[in-house]
């Protein structure tokens, strides 16, 4: 065929000419029938955005950034040249293992199949400063790896290069502890400190949220984060010293804005409090590092993370920050709020959505929760599970291909500048209260954040927000995973004697060291690592930091609750009742009419009835009122769904619900469905509720326990 045929065949955009907006809304609204397009087809989120059902060219026209470019100010298609193409966010899976021991066993294995990052969480005495051999026993090990000394960081480290791969440690208002101890066993091991990447993340005003509380006052703490952030930037340059974590909010229930605002505003309080100390724009940017939760809007995740790059630079430009300074370091860990303890193996899809929304979004580092976190310590298949997503995303997705992979979607662009700009109205209030520390000493950020908390509830009870296998499409056959019993006292009794031998070893400057540190000064790091070398112990140089601390902040804390966690009760409630009685609680279907007539609503009350654990009886259906009843009353359960149609209840309910109600007082008698002019002549008949769309499934389901006996 020749090139002039060819050109001649092949069509080109002009033979296709664009439809016009406007016909297409005729088209939608033809659809709708007078239904109002707004309530149909825009999405409002929590975040107080309206999010359209297409997006177009115009709908991105005027936004700033669009003509940047990766590795160049303000960094929104992020922070390198190259992204991913160069080289892959860091594999951070947390270890929550409780000795040093097990911790290291855990750790090795997964830095052979993927893992490049070592990411510790550290337990409630070690993150107070309190050795393993003075805490309480079932404190000990709990949430997070105790350790004590260098000798139990140099054995939950043992075989890791600290030279070559980065170390992460969630170290809160023990940053000072955990540093002398990470550096003296880095000069234990004849390693180069200039050497050592990572962070130890030092987040008084995140604990402070999470917590309520803080073991010393805040300008103490201050004066240690400078000390840090200094000795870092002489030492130590590639070793971030403050981590600003957005879970103690996200976990809470706030929206994607108020984590990210809130972060925001903790940082900008800390550069304050580091340039009141001496340090310059220059030398404290560089040592922040923030920590994000990603939760299940894809799409509004991807779109916060590249908004939050932008807003960071704009705060560093306006401190009079350089370039360098203005780039974002980003952690993302998938959202822990949104996993679930039913139905578990769900959360393998859940972090694997969020996952893909912190890469596409650009983090420079990830922990994706392995499936059963909630139930258990983590086994090597789930860690291997979570671990492999990570590999998957990078290697088979192809998503490390290409330099910011959702720039120019025009909803992506449109959803990044509403995120900024809402994000930076709540960072603005924030600041006109006086910054962080003080907005949270008045409440504010608490109340906002229960606010959308109180929303975020209403949504779920009516199961408008859904949570897989929870409030919805609950599995009644499922074989639940029982956490492995820990024995408290056995661990303790192992830290114990582990600190016992470290007590026994100490160096016989120890004491003259930690009498240096009490003292005070400007070389508090050098003291705390001198004595740390000297086998002082984690809680040994903590006491002595905090000899002059004037007692520390109480505020209301940050409620935290998992969005499941009010049908989790539910559910357990129904399941003690059958623990205790031999089976569940039995709900009776009075299935009228033939099976189509009755299967739409039996199958719907059948699984709305299960996220509660409840049980039915489902007949095959019966063709009168009174043989209805008799099958009913003959079952012993202690209530009864009546399920039809709406057409049909109108002969039915009345006799069906009297029926009941007299044979047996305490019955109590649902509909399933609401046929609304009916409502109120068949509660007078006898119903008790209606079981239905709409319905608020966790108040009804809890009403059931209680009429039903069981709930205790």
């Amino acid at each position: 065929m020749s090139n002039q045929s060819m050109d001649a065949a092949t069509p080109t955009f002009n033979e296709f000419p664009p439809t016009p907006y406007e016909e297409w809304r005729k088209a939608i609204d033809k659809i709708l029938k007078g239904a109002p397009f707004e309530k149909r087809l825009i999405t409002k989120t929590y975040e107080d955005i309206d999010l359209q059902p297409m997006y177009r060219q115009e709908d991105i026209e005027g936004l700033p950034h669009l003509n940047g470019l990766p590795g160049f100010t303000p960094y929104l298609r992020g922070a390198t040249p190259m992204g991913y193409a160069a080289s892959s966010w860091d594999v951070a899976q947390e270890m929550p293992y409780s000795t040093p021991a097990a911790f290291n066993a855990a750790l090795k294995a997964d830095l052979e199949r993927g893992q490049n990052a070592v990411n510790i969480v550290l337990d409630r005495p070690t993150l107070a400063g309190v050795d393993a051999d003075q805490a309480e026993a079932d404190d000990v090990g709990k949430g997070g790896l105790s350790i004590s000394s260098v000798a139990d960081l140099a054995a939950a480290l043992d075989g890791v290069d600290l030279e070559k791969t980065p170390i992460y440690i969630q170290a809160s208002t023990s940053a000072l502890t955990f540093t002398a101890l990470l550096a003296a066993l880095v000069k234990q091991q004849g390693k180069s400190l200039d050497k050592v990447r990572g962070a130890i993340g030092m987040d008084p005003l995140g604990q402070l949220a999470r917590d309520g509380r803080l073991p010393r006052d805040l300008d103490g703490i201050y004066e240690v984060m400078a000390q840090l952030a200094a000795w870092a930037k002489s030492n130590a340059p590639q070793l971030r010293t403050i981590t600003v974590q957005g879970h103690p909010y996200h976990n809470g229930g706030a929206t994607t804005t108020q984590e990210l605002a809130f972060a925001l505003a903790t940082a900008v309080d800390y550069l304050r409090a580091l340039q009141a100390r001496g340090l310059s724009i220059d030398d404290a940017a560089p040592r922040f590092r923030f920590a994000l939760s990603i939760g299940s809007n894809f799409f509004m995740e991807i779109a916060r993370l590249r908004a939050a790059r932008v807003l960071w630079a704009k705060i560093i430009q306006a401190f009079g920050g350089n370039e360098e300074s203005q780039k974002m370091r980003l952690h993302a860990r998938t959202s822990a709020w949104n996993q679930t303890v039913y139905d578990p193996h769900v959360n393998l899809l859940r972090a694997t959505t969020e996952a893909f929304s912190g890469a596409v979004g650009g983090c420079d580092s990830l922990h994706i929760s392995p499936f059963d976190e909630l139930l258990r310590v983590p086994d090597e298949f789930a860690r291997r599970v979570a671990r492999n997503t990570h590999t998957v995303l990078r290697e088979e997705s192809h998503v490390t291909k290409t330099v910011d992979p959702a720039g120019g979607s025009w909803y992506v662009e449109n959803l990044t500048d509403a995120v900024a700009r809402k994000t930076w109205g709540i960072f603005q209030e924030i600041e006109k209260q006086g910054g962080m520390a003080k907005a949270l000493e008045a409440g504010w950020p608490q109340n906002q954040v229960a606010d959308t908390a109180s929303k975020r509830a209403a949504n779920i009870a009516k199961r408008k927000d859904i949570f897989v296998g929870t409030n919805m499409y609950p599995n009644m056959k499922e074989t639940r995973i029982e956490p492995a019993p820990v024995d408290a006292w056995a661990v303790q009794n192992e830290r114990k004697e582990a600190l016992k031998a470290v007590r026994a070893k100490a160096s016989g400057n120890k004491q003259a060291a930690l009498d240096t540190l009490a003292k005070g000064g400007a070389n508090t790091v050098e003291s705390a690592i001198s004595a740390a070398a000297a086998g002082a112990t984690l809680g040994e140089i903590a006491q002595a930091a905090r000899t002059n601390a004037k007692p520390g902040p109480t505020i209301n804390s940050i409620r935290a609750e998992r969005g499941a966690q009010a049908f989790e009760r539910l559910r357990q409630v129904t399941e003690s009742f059958a623990a205790r009685t031999g089976q569940p609680p039995q709900v009776f279907l009075a299935t009228m009419g033939p099976l189509t007539q009755h299967k739409g609503r039996a199958d719907f009350t059948t699984a709305f009835l299960g996220v509660g654990g409840f049980e039915t009886i489902y007949p095959s259906g019966f063709d009168t009122p009174d043989a209805a009843a008799q099958a009913a009353l003959a079952s012993n359960a202690k209530a009864v769904v009546i399920c039809s149609t709406d057409a049909t209840y109108p002969d039915i309910v009345p006799m069906l619900a009297q029926t009941l109600k007299k044979a047996n007082p305490d019955v109590t008698v649902l509909l399933a469905g609401y046929p609304a002019e009916h409502v109120e002549a068949f509660k007078a008949a006898g119903v008790d509720d209606f079981i239905h769309l709409a319905a608020n499934c966790q108040s009804l389901l809890t009403t059931l326990q209680k009429k039903m006996g069981v709930a205790q």
